[in-house]
């Protein structure tokens, strides 16, 4: 059923159609982005779970060969370094892989067209990101330091911009940011102004960015959709006369 919903909703932007889901629209996006450039037309109208694709090309929006690389091997990269960063224990580290690379689980959600791999790589990402943030906290604001603090920002805007369930990553990410700012809070050698550049630059990466990041999702969302669909009754008057199609198209709404 899932395959079939999420199938519909990535030919929705291939058809520029309006819809209207309970899910943020960036692994949805990047769905219908992957069918568009395998030459999926969007014209597989995903009625009930089972149906036949015939001659349709959907291989690119199931995305096997991607899907399998993110939720296998970029899962299996992300445990096995950040095991390694926490424990500092090579045979720790091997170990995690060993089991890892045994876990049917993961090929088995990257079979069909579902928005779990995707997230996937947005957690393990984040996660990542961080621990190697952490581990350059003796080179504050080297060029490695920024690199990684932003990415765990990039990360958090895709979690959260794929299933709002990325906002427990969120959640991880903040409850460590508090546990360092505290500590450095404690370190009496550090200046106040220095501290204050340390909660400035988390404020900038790991706020600012996640949530402007955010709303370009829907910046896009709202600009790629642009034809009338089945979701436009959830939206205003005012809203409705800027869809193609639809009945108030290029109609006056008064305030």
């Amino acid at each position: 059923w899932d395959e079939t919903h999420f199938g519909k909703m990535g030919s929705y932007y291939i058809n520029r159609t309006f819809f209207f889901d309970v899910h943020p629209p960036l692994g949805k996006m990047l769905i219908g982005l992957a069918g568009y450039l395998s030459g999926y037309d969007g014209t597989f109208p995903f009625q009930k779970p089972g149906d036949r694709y015939e001659q349709h090309n959907y291989m690119g929006m199931r995305g096997v060969r991607l899907y399998r690389l993110v939720s296998n091997w970029f899962s299996l990269l992300c445990f096995s370094v950040q095991m390694l960063e926490l424990s500092k224990s090579l045979p720790a580290a091997l170990l995690t892989a060993f089991i890892l690379i045994f876990d049917t689980g993961c090929i088995t959600l990257s079979q069909y067209i579902l928005l779990d791999p995707i997230l996937m790589f947005f957690l393990m990402g984040a996660v990542l990101s961080m621990v190697k943030s952490n581990s350059c906290a003796d080179r504050p604001f080297s060029a490695s330091w920024w690199f990684w603090l932003s990415l765990t920002g990039v990360n958090l805007a895709g979690a959260t911009g794929v299933k709002f369930v990325g906002l427990f990553v969120v959640l991880l990410v903040g409850l460590n940011t508090i546990y360092d700012l505290w500590d450095l809070l404690g370190n009496l050698s550090l200046s106040l102004v220095m501290f204050g550049k340390h909660l400035l630059a988390r404020v900038l990466c790991l706020i600012l960015l996640p949530l402007a990041l955010y709303t370009a999702m829907f910046a896009v969302h709202f600009t790629v959709l642009n034809k009338s669909g089945p979701g436009d009754g959830f939206f205003s008057s005012a809203f409705q006369s800027q869809l193609i199609g639809n009945n108030l198209h290029n109609v006056s709404v008064p305030e």
